[in-house]
């Protein structure tokens, strides 16, 4: 018998101690023993987010329900995504850049970092919560190589297939080299196995300096452009596909402000109409926009009647800015609410609830001191303000849904990762192919739909910088915070589990497919034509097999 292995009151022989054994070999013992191995692991009970499910999987239901279990986790880890997705896309973004908006930054500066931060928020905490535990960490590495993979060559490969165009040189080689230097710094940690306090800061600082690239090499752009006009005043404007050098700055933006001013005038009453209080407050929690309900598709109707419980739910709790509208969506009954329903939530919400019963000095509810003072500050502004005007702190609310929604992505972004860990001690799968499929995927397809339809529209190169300048980000804030909350919180430098093989196949395919595309994009004068296209589609296709078969062991080191 294994030293290991001890013989306790009430186990089977074969049943590891619960002091030197992890959670994730649970299915190695027969299903009776199961349950007494999870209530006797404290790895089992050390789970992030607010449901247990190995314990519900394994003590709650009985064995013979492991079907219908991981049905019901595949509809709930559906959910989670749907909760993540339009967390980030209706509240987090939109107060992202009203901040934006009120700091006065150019659209560089604020779309390689808040805008990014909104676009990739979901990545961002995934790999965080990832991070937090050492049998989860192999999720947070899939989920963002193979991120990088579906998005280099899935996605980039669609928008080639829909719209072949002449790639903006400068910024594309910029992008592609940058994010070559950050998949090559990790497989340098990943390799050695370990990482220290100074290196994670330097690698977030490789951040900072392309942030820093892209404004200096927007400003030089735009001061060479600008000696141009003014040396050739009669020169003709050229063609799109004829600028393979110009910078991603010059792009037009389909989503600017003038179509929102055209739109809303466009349905305007002739004669002015003001609403009550209680006619304000029913509009703003109404999810559904009629005029573009009967211009959407049938699946579209059905998704969003499954979505409007969920989206009134937000509605009620995150409050939204649009610096865009001419009331900056101002509703002043519901905001008022929103003063108590926001700290509310975040006191609940952050960190799994860890502080939704803690007392002040043993004494008073944290809970309940939230929702006092909500009220307090509430009663003041629906006093000193009128449903017609914002007032002049009305970008302070988007502070506040920009907190709110960042805890409520963080919590579904641990439910994500504690569901797919449960997920894969049930099938056998590690968690580095849950991450670079399930994880993935969750995180990426909504990238990949908006990035299709921007192409679309005739604006495939906004859509190929979005690609490449989002990977970058979630790259080196996913590893680099990850890796530097876990280091401040156990004091000591951050050690990583070996991988095996597959860890290996996804850093060298995600390698191998930026160094084609720095090499032949460049032969082909910048062209993305279709034939690239389906032959990056049909790389991550191979990649995706040998990736599977090296995880079911069909392909293994001698």
């Amino acid at each position: 018998m294994d030293p290991r292995l001890v013989s306790l009151p009430g186990w089977s022989a074969n049943i590891p101690s619960k002091n030197n054994d992890e959670c994730d070999i649970v299915m190695n013992f027969s299903a009776a023993d199961r349950c007494a191995f999870v209530k006797n692991t404290s790895d089992c009970s050390d789970q992030d987010g607010f449901i247990n499910y190995i314990h519900v999987a394994f003590c709650l239901l009985p064995p013979n329900l492991t079907p219908l279990t991981i049905t019901f986790c595949m509809i709930w880890l559906l959910f989670l995504f749907v909760i993540l997705g339009l967390t980030a896309s209706k509240f987090f973004c939109p107060n992202l850049s009203a901040i934006s908006t009120s700091l006065h930054l150019t659209h560089n500066v604020a779309g390689v970092t808040l805008l990014a931060l909104g676009n990739g928020a979901p990545d961002i905490f995934s790999a965080v919560a990832a991070f937090s535990h050492p049998h989860t960490a192999g999720l947070a590495v899939g989920a963002l190589f193979g991120a990088g993979i579906f998005v280099t060559t899935v996605v980039a490969g669609s928008v080639a297939l829909v719209k072949p165009f002449f790639v903006a040189s400068r910024p594309f080689l910029r992008d592609v080299i940058f994010y070559m230097v950050a998949v090559f710094w990790t497989f340098i940690m990943l390799y050695r196995g370990s990482t220290t306090l100074s290196e994670t800061f330097g690698y977030l600082s490789l951040y900072v300096v392309y942030v820093l690239t892209v404004i200096i090499s927007t400003y030089v752009y735009k001061r060479q452009k600008r000696r141009r006009n003014l040396s050739v005043q009669d020169i003709q404007p050229t063609p799109e596909s004829y600028l393979s050098d110009s910078s991603d700055d010059n792009i037009p933006n389909p989503t600017a402000e003038t179509i929102q001013e055209e739109y809303e005038s466009e349905y305007r009453p002739l004669l002015p109409h003001t609403d009550s209080t209680s006619q304000i407050m029913l509009n703003s929690l109404n999810p559904v926009d009629s005029r573009k309900w009967r211009r959407k598709s049938l699946s579209w109707r059905v998704f969003k009647i499954l979505k409007i419980p969920l989206e009134v739910v937000l509605l009620l709790c995150v409050p939204v800015v649009d610096p865009d509208k001419e009331d900056k969506n101002w509703r002043r009954p519901l905001n008022c609410l929103h003063l108590v329903t926001a700290p509310v939530v975040c006191v609940l919400a952050f960190q799994s609830g860890m502080f939704a019963d803690y007392l002040i000095q043993n004494e008073f509810p944290l809970l309940l001191l939230t929702v006092l003072l909500g009220l307090f500050l509430s009663v003041i502004v629906f006093c000193t303000t009128t449903n017609d005007r914002p007032p002049k702190y009305h970008p302070l609310f988007a502070v506040l849904g920009f907190l709110v929604s960042a805890v409520l992505i963080s919590a579904a972004a641990s439910e994500v990762v504690s569901l797919l860990h449960m997920l894969g001690v049930v099938l056998g799968l590690s968690t580095t192919v849950l991450g670079l499929t399930l994880l993935a995927w969750g995180n990426s397809i909504g990238d990949c739909f908006s990035d299709i339809t921007i192409a679309r529209q005739g604006y495939p190169r906004m859509a190929i910088s979005a690609c490449f300048g989002g990977i970058i980000f979630n790259m080196l804030l996913g590893v680099g915070l990850g890796c530097l909350v876990q280091m401040l919180k156990t004091h000591s430098d951050l050690q990583f589990t070996p991988g095996g093989l597959l860890t290996w196949v996804l850093v060298g395919s995600l390698g191998l497919s930026m160094v084609l595309s720095f090499i032949i994009i460049p032969l082909c004068r910048f062209q993305m034509q279709r034939t690239y296209g389906i032959f990056l589609i049909l790389f991550y296709c191979v990649f995706l097999v040998i990736a599977l078969l090296t995880e079911f062991g069909k392909i293994h080191t001698t």
